[in-house]
């Protein structure tokens, strides 16, 4: 049976895209992917991060204007890493009867890769836009960090090879992930 898909938009807010690497690329590349999905009937669905740096109803707590949640689509809020741990993505994702989730956002290293790996316990097939997540600019203080580009491409390459048992994990540009409309199946073309 074809997966039936459903792309995330993690942390996509105007506090964390003030800080990210090549922000105006993977805005562009997440909402060219977020048009195409709707277009389509794939769920679009936000999740927002909520903390002390980042408050409800606050200017930097809100999505970016070219990824804001549309009307009746499903908005999550999170306080940790894992888009899933205390919050309804799962039962919203199985109620929309979703198989396979899209992963796109921020930041690769921590919330996108926390989720990412969530999903694969969870049981979802797993598509990673290669070139819709990000991570902060790296200044002189993060010495200990390594680069933002290579922090990217190391986390394609990761999920290039990890394996999970009963799961399918592809990795795929924005612009090379065909979603199908909702007769057909979405996911990705063939490597």
């Amino acid at each position: 049976m074809p997966p039936t898909a459903a792309l995330l938009v993690i942390d996509m807010q105007n506090t964390t895209v003030a800080m990210a690497h090549r922000a105006a690329e993977t805005v562009a590349a997440i909402a060219g992917l977020s048009e195409r999905a709707r277009a389509a009937g794939v769920p679009v669905v936000t999740v927002r991060q909520r903390d002390e740096g980042m408050v409800p109803g606050t200017e930097g707590w809100q999505v970016v204007p070219e990824l804001a949640p549309r009307e009746g689509e499903p908005v999550v809020d999170k306080t940790t890493p894992d888009s899933f741990l205390g919050t309804g993505l799962d039962e919203t994702l199985r109620t929309l009867g979703v198989t396979e989730v899209i992963v796109t956002g921020f930041a690769t290293e921590v919330c996108v890769d926390t989720t990412a790996r969530q999903a694969l316990s969870r049981g979802y097939d797993l598509v990673v836009v290669a070139d819709g997540h990000t991570t902060s600019v790296r200044t002189e203080e993060d010495v200990d960090l390594v680069p933002a580009d290579r922090s990217v491409a190391q986390a394609n390459a990761v999920y290039r090879m990890i394996g999970w048992p009963g799961r399918r994990i592809r990795v795929r540009a924005a612009a090379d992930v065909d979603i199908a409309a909702p007769e057909g199946a979405p996911g990705v073309r063939p490597a």
